[in-house]
């Protein structure tokens, strides 16, 4: 791809479409007035080499103490005196070297409260306008970074409903052989719905989450 591009309308109508009809999950996980602890992630859209729309996921480092070789979005927690938009935007750069200047912020979800790591987290949504080079910069936080089609997220034979313990249900996704569940597959289903991407899946098909994941909950002291 050559030259600058812009984002489609129904990326730029996302924003508009999710506080119109504010999905449930964002008042049943609202951060707390008196959270310490702050944080950003970057929902990373752009268009490929062969002209698809696609976002940017990180798989993170097996290194990791928590939720090591889990998918996520570029992002991390906030320096003093930063926005949410430019910690997403410093996290993706120090993460996986995504040029700050080359990405344009759409918008700024609601917060979203994640108590076992007591974070408040704001999603970010930009459009990578002059996308460049994707590698792991940070082999300490990142293990991979894919960027994947939206047309293999919206694919009916790619999503699928999560179980896990104590009676964890929620969206899961296939893709890029990755298992993509929890927060980022929350957030991606949620952006989706939103931007009017979605198509009908069956929701009774289900996988368990990997022992992989499930073993950290398991140990004393696990996240609950």
């Amino acid at each position: 791809m050559t030259g600058p591009s812009t984002p489609p309308a129904w990326l730029q109508q996302t924003e508009q479409r999710l506080l119109a009809d504010l999905p449930e999950w964002f008042t049943r996980f609202a951060p707390p007035a008196d959270a310490e602890r702050r944080a950003a992630v970057l929902m990373l859209l752009g268009e490929g080499d062969d002209g698809r729309v696609d976002i940017v996921l990180t798989e993170r480092s097996s290194r990791l103490r928590s939720h090591a070789g889990q998918v996520s979005f570029p992002g991390g927690g906030l320096d003093p005196g930063e926005t949410p938009e430019q910690a997403a935007l410093r996290e993706a750069w120090e993460e996986v070297g995504v040029e700050p200047d080359s990405v344009d912020v759409l918008a700024s979800f609601p917060g979203l409260y994640l108590s076992p790591s007591r974070n408040a987290v704001t999603p970010v949504l930009g459009w990578w306008r002059e996308p460049g080079e994707l590698g792991v910069v940070d082999p300490g936080e990142v293990g991979r970074v894919v960027r994947v089609p939206i047309e293999e997220l919206v694919d009916p034979e790619r999503r699928f409903t999560v179980t896990g313990p104590s009676g964890y249900s929620g969206p899961g996704f296939d893709v890029a052989d990755l298992f993509v569940w929890g927060f980022t597959a929350q957030l991606l289903a949620v952006l989706l719905d939103a931007a009017g991407q979605s198509r009908p899946w069956d929701e009774s098909v289900r996988r368990r989450l990997p022992m992989r994941y499930v073993l950290p909950y398991l140990k004393p002291g696990g996240r609950r």
